[in-house]
């Protein structure tokens, strides 16, 4: 027997309609925000993922070479997609730009809980400009996004990937190396980034002053300890998400999202239920477009890892019930088979989920069926009933019966 390839998995009915339910709650969100829907390639030439995170990517990417020869790579993230077709269609268009996109990404690393090879993530990106406003609708958005598909216990971080950048450079880390020790800092590894960092000549007091950097959370009073821009200017942000409704976000000087096109103001959402992997949102302002053959513009945007989120609601004890079709039609007799198939018609002819029995089940195994799929109705077309055009409807949670005339269908069960 064959399997799905390891990493991937198979979303059989009912998992699919629970996760298009949520889906669709995040692109209505979306476009209460004024985002709209894009879509771009599965697969994109290499080199867009190797310039925007540098040539160690190419060890997570699934890369090949088409039959043109050309090194063609499926995407690991949308980001890099995104900014790309802006470059190529909508850079002469009004800013700023508000899209989003949903999809499956592929890496190819260990699956673990809540991580796999190919993996759903759905993003948003604001190019225009990075001001204050447009980083507080960003986050405004990502939580407003989180808090419509249902998930309790979250917490918004927000940091400032400039600051840190600056203090890293002041105590001698060259630039070409400093997303090499950003990358340490922002999953906190002191003991791999300390003998890192004296390679390249930083002091064991700079090193600690840089920790405890990373180290520095709280809330709005914490930018006492960041001076000029950078503090008023995150002070602006928070003023901004207050208005927007957006309370109790923590200040975190050590969210540094390890990415070097970050330039500004970052962000992460996480959910405590997922343990030691807890994140399910990040972003931040950066720029993107001048390494793909554009002119430099500042963008702000996140992603939310879809299926991190919907495990996170799992263990929060969240269900989804599944609901079924409204109605299952069946016949009593082989003769009321095609009146059957006519009333199933005309119930999909005015907008009602409908089945029919095609087994030719008796009676007794047709409703446990119809109970299987949750009907909600059942439809018995029987022929003493058909001569009157009636049939019974049956609701199946509570299993009264009553004759309806089948140009009232319809009407009966949209009630």
């Amino acid at each position: 027997m064959i399997q799905c390839p390891r990493g991937t998995r198979d979303f059989l009915p009912d998992e699919m309609e629970k996760r298009r339910f949520y889906e669709n709650k995040l692109r209505h969100t979306a476009g209460t925000f004024g985002f709209r829907e894009i879509e771009t390639p599965i697969f994109e030439d290499a080199e867009l993922f190797i310039l925007r995170s540098g040539p160690n990517v190419l060890k997570e990417l699934y890369a090949f070479k088409d039959k043109g020869d050309r090194e063609i790579a499926l995407r690991p993230e949308m980001t890099a997609p995104a900014i790309r077709m802006f470059v190529n269609n909508m850079s002469n268009e009004p800013k700023p730009i508000k899209i989003f996109y949903f999809g499956q990404c592929f890496r190819y690393e260990r699956p673990q809980s809540g991580r796999y090879r190919e993996f759903f993530q759905f993003g948003a990106e604001l190019i225009g400009s990075a001001t204050p406003e447009t980083d507080a609708e960003v986050i405004s958005m990502a939580a407003s996004m989180i808090k419509a598909l249902g998930l309790k216990e979250y917490k918004f971080r927000i940091g400032h990937i400039g600051v840190l950048r600056q203090r890293i450079a002041d105590a001698g880390v060259p630039a070409d190396r400093a997303a090499e020790v950003l990358q340490k800092l922002d999953k906190k590894l002191y003991d791999e980034a300390r003998p890192i960092m004296a390679d390249m000549g930083v002091t064991d007091e700079a090193m600690e002053d840089i920790f405890a950097l990373t180290e520095t959370v709280g809330g709005v009073e914490v930018l006492d300890r960041v001076p000029g821009d950078v503090g008023d200017y995150l002070r602006q942000v928070v003023g901004f998400l207050n208005a927007m409704g957006v309370v109790d976000v923590e200040i975190d000087l050590g969210v540094v999202r390890g990415l070097d096109y970050y330039t500004g103001m970052v962000f992460e959402a996480e959910a405590p239920s997922l343990g030691a992997e807890k994140q399910i949102c990040g972003g931040g302002s950066y720029t993107l477009s001048e390494l793909f053959g554009g002119e430099k513009v500042f963008s702000t945007g996140f992603a939310i890892g879809f299926d991190r989120i919907l495990l996170a609601m799992e263990k929060e004890g969240q269900v989804y019930e599944p609901k079924g079709i409204d109605a299952y039609v069946l016949s009593v007799s082989e003769d009321m088979r095609l009146k059957a198939a006519e009333v199933v018609a005309s119930l999909r002819a005015a907008d009602i989920s409908a089945d029919v029995d095609i087994m030719g089940r008796k009676m007794a195994k047709a409703l446990k069926y119809a109970s299987s799929i949750k009907a909600r109705y059942a439809i018995i077309v029987g022929a003493k009933e058909m001569e009157d055009g009636c049939v019974t409807l049956r609701d199946m949670s509570t299993g009264d019966q009553e004759l309806v005339k089948v140009e009232d269908l319809p009407a009966r069960i949209l009630g």
